[in-house]
Formats: C-alpha cells, sequence, structure tokens
C-alpha cells in the first residue's frame, strides 16, 4: 500500500469525525481550533506525497480549503463530511501497488 493511500485513509478518518455534528465541534472548540491547524499540515503532507506518487490530489486540496473554513459552524461541519468523503472514495479506489517479477 503507498503513502499517499495510507495518508488517505488516515485524513478520511480524522474528516469523517469531525463531521460528526456535535463530537467534532466539540473537539475543534474544547481545543481552540487547533485540530483544525494539524489537520491543515496533514492535508498539506498528503498533496505533497499525492504529487510525489502521482495520486489523485482533489481530495487533498478540498481537505486545505475544508482546514481554513472549517470554524465556521455549519459550513464546516459540511465540508469535514464532503472532504471525509472524496478521501475515503479516493483511497478505497487507489488501484493497488503491482509487484513487477521479471
Amino acid at each position: 500500500m503507498g503513502a499517499s493511500k495510507n495518508l488517505k485513509w488516515v485524513t478520511g478518518g480524522l474528516e469523517a469525525i469531525l463531521g460528526i455534528p456535535i463530537l467534532g465541534g466539540s473537539i475543534v472548540l474544547g481545543l481552540a481550533w487547533t485540530p483544525l491547524i494539524i489537520m491543515l499540515v496533514l492535508h498539506i503532507i498528503t498533496l505533497a506525497v499525492c504529487s510525489k506518487e502521482g495520486s489523485t490530489k482533489t481530495p487533498s486540496i478540498v481537505g486545505i480549503i475544508t482546514s481554513c473554513i472549517a470554524w465556521i459552524p455549519i459550513v464546516g461541519m459540511i465540508m469535514h463530511i464532503i472532504t471525509a468523503i472524496l478521501l475515503l472514495v479516493s483511497a478505497a479506489k487507489s488501484s493497488p501497488e503491482v509487484s513487477r517479477t521479471y
């Protein structure tokens, strides 16, 4: 499994947790918006790895946008859910590595 696929699973799972209405909001507010900064960094790392591996970059770009505007209550929840879906679908669709034997 490639690093980009692993990172998409991790960031997608974390976005899904932050997208849960009361739980996600409590986490973000309780930790003074620090989870949004952490997610921004994770999405930037995922974008760099996806760029290097030639994987789909769109979910990571949406994640970066989400991290920047997620402080808005309802908009943030919706964006976290959308980002989670995009990341998890992208991770599931990633083609498995093919071992080459010559």
